[in-house]
């Protein structure tokens, strides 16, 4: 498919959980969250944990918009502190990771990257899974009556997924369906 096809791309990251965060190198007592960001104005943000310590878990899904120019997420932990909210880590989630030529899309991906905090160290690990997806114009769902009206009903309809094939007339309402095959 061609980009002139696709409607709209959509980015569905769920953030589940991080492990070892520390801040000054101290473990991390409470109130972390995350930002996951596309650019300045397109992000989303779990709410704190109050309980995880400085193994938090969210488990919380944030859908985005995603730009076709997009190349990278950056996820961005941060933790609620009585001098205001300070990063922990960040971790850059290529989209190669999780849109390929090689996995169909809207395929779920479990990713955890590692963490690093402003110094460059590393910092504790974020686990999410994420997909892409994809909506597509040009696809329409038709329905089919049986050609040969030899089941049980007269009314029998089969739906079929598939691309207008113009104004020919065959037993399938002229509607091609198949299988892509890349190369």
């Amino acid at each position: 498919m061609d980009k002139g096809h696709k409607a709209s791309r959509t980015l569905e990251i769920t953030i589940l959980s991080a492990e070892n965060l520390s801040l000054d190198r101290k473990s991390v007592k409470k109130n972390a969250y995350v930002i996951a960001r596309i650019d300045p104005i397109n992000y989303g943000s779990t709410k704190a944990d109050f309980e995880g310590g400085c193994n938090p878990s969210w488990n919380e899904k944030l859908t985005l918009d995603m730009p076709f120019q997009t190349h990278f997420i950056t996820l961005e932990v941060k933790c609620k502190t009585s001098s205001g909210d300070r990063v922990v880590g960040t971790a850059s989630l290529p989209i190669s990771d999780i849109s390929s030529d090689y996995t169909p899309e809207s395929y779920l991906h479990f990713l955890s990257y590692r963490l690093r905090d402003s110094r460059g160290e590393k910092n504790g690990i974020i686990n999410v899974s994420a997909r892409v997806k994809v909506q597509v114009e040009s696809m329409s769902l038709a329905v089919t009556k049986n050609p040969m009206r030899n089941g049980c009903s007269s009314s029998w309809q089969q739906p079929t997924l598939g691309v207008p094939a113009g104004h020919q007339k065959s037993y399938y309402g002229g509607v091609v369906t198949g299988v892509p095959i890349w190369s």
